[in-house]
């Protein structure tokens, strides 16, 4: 009601929101309750707020949707055995990542037919509390691909896309 209120429309949706709950349990050990509040928070959260704010979107000219995501909610990169992500563990966070990557390309298809863009971005190994602060990358430097994103002419920018800032600062796409 506020934004609606004072704006009467909105124009980016980041669904930023995440929690891991897991560390250091061995994916065979994590509890259910333990991947529930996760999943909770990490997807059912964005599915909430999009769902909310789907009608100021539509008022925008250049709507669009950006999840954080990560390639630790990514089944090609989890499926290969020589990628680092594979020995993170993480079963909770990982499994709410894919099914919000799985939500991203929902969302991209239903509402492409609005003109609202929603894609999945990955901002790297950010140092916040989510991860104790043991990422290699400011907050700031985190903000670069999704800044980005929601910079592009909406003429060049996807939808339905799992994005991340490759070596030489470009956004490239991952694999789901």
């Amino acid at each position: 009601r506020r934004v609606e209120e004072e704006f009467g429309r909105l124009d980016l949706l980041v669904n930023n929101a995440g929690i891991v709950s897991g560390w250091g349990v061995p994916v065979p050990e994590v509890p259910a309750e333990t991947a529930r509040r996760t999943l909770e928070v990490n997807v059912l959260g964005a599915i909430t707020v999009t769902r909310a704010f789907v009608p100021l979107l539509r008022r925008s000219r250049r709507p669009q949707v950006i999840n954080m995501s990560t390639p630790l909610g990514s089944l090609t990169v989890l499926s290969d055995p020589s990628n680092i992500e594979t020995q993170v563990g993480l079963l909770d966070y990982s499994v709410s990542k894919a099914a919000l990557n799985c939500a991203t390309v929902m969302y991209a298809h239903a509402l492409r037919k609005d003109g609202i863009r929603v894609n999945a971005v990955n901002p790297g190994f950010v140092a916040t509390d989510l991860n104790d602060h043991r990422g290699v990358l400011t907050v700031e430097q985190g903000a670069e691909a999704p800044v980005r994103l929601a910079l592009l002419d909406a003429a060049d920018a996807p939808t339905g896309a799992f994005l991340t800032l490759d070596e030489q600062g470009t956004l490239s796409r991952l694999p789901w």
